[in-house]
């Protein structure tokens, strides 16, 4: 970064000064030298506009790679045969999340998608099971799929146990929370030991990377990537721009 402001401060240099103008011969590496510090201690100003414009075309890049990206993997991340859905299946606005059961954040924000899911019955929830967070978390996502195969209709209520956990989130304490939300633990451990379990978990992390995501929770919503807990009020609003702009963002 320092190199690239450094040459585009000299080139400036030699452009603007009098020697280079005045001469026919090209300036020694001393002479460059000079002129550069010189030029840089009358107008530091210059070295933060250069690392701001830096900034903002790295920015500009990384925001339209992750939508390309978006758009490359579109299918999959809105409409997997292997996701889990919550709240209106027909809805015409779409909020994505991928989380861990061991995220603290994700269990506080947890509130916000039972919040939202309350309050718009249009709202159509998609779930991604990331584990991120250690052996616990990939065993704590094994069982969640194997739950979804077994009771999808029970998901959401299992879903809410193992979130409401304090402690470590693993595959007893998920298969606690399946016995408690009313679903057959035996099916589940039987439906564990099918390859389709695994298949679901790498499918997400393959689209995490495909989208450079390494935390959780981390939302999409439209050609939009939320990352951390943003909160109610910034996910209500994107849903808000969603529906009358067509875009996460008016």
């Amino acid at each position: 970064m320092k190199k690239l402001v450094l040459a585009a401060a000299a080139t400036l240099a030699l452009l603007l000064s009098p020697m280079a103008l005045a001469q026919d011969a090209p300036l020694k590496r001393g002479d460059v030298e000079t002129i550069v510090r010189d030029y840089l201690i009358q107008n530091p100003e210059v070295i933060r506009e250069a690392l701001e414009e830096l900034e903002r075309r790295e920015v500009a890049a990384a925001s339209k790679a992750r939508t390309d990206a978006l758009s490359s993997v579109a299918d999959i991340l809105f409409d997997s045969t292997r996701q889990v859905e919550l709240g209106n299946r027909e809805g015409d606005v779409t909020l994505v999340e991928f989380f861990d059961y061991n995220c603290g954040y994700c269990k506080r924000a947890m509130a916000d998608m039972e919040r939202l899911l309350e309050e718009d019955d249009k709202l159509r929830v998609v779930l991604k099971e990331f584990p991120v967070l250690g052996q616990g978390s990939v065993e704590a996502a094994q069982v969640a799929v194997a739950v979804n195969m077994v009771a999808p209709e029970k998901y959401h209520d299992f879903h809410r146990e193992l979130m409401g956990l304090r402690g470590q989130a693993n595959k007893a304490a998920a298969l606690a929370a399946a016995k408690s939300a009313g679903i057959d633990t035996a099916k589940v451990e039987e439906t564990l030991g099918k390859s389709e379990v695994n298949t679901t978990i790498e499918e997400v992390y393959m689209l995490a990377n495909r989208l450079g995501l390494n935390g959780t929770p981390t939302y999409v919503i439209g050609d939009e990537v939320l990352m951390g807990a943003v909160g109610y009020d910034q996910l209500k609003g994107k849903i808000s721009a969603m529906r009358n702009c067509g875009q996460a963002s008016c």
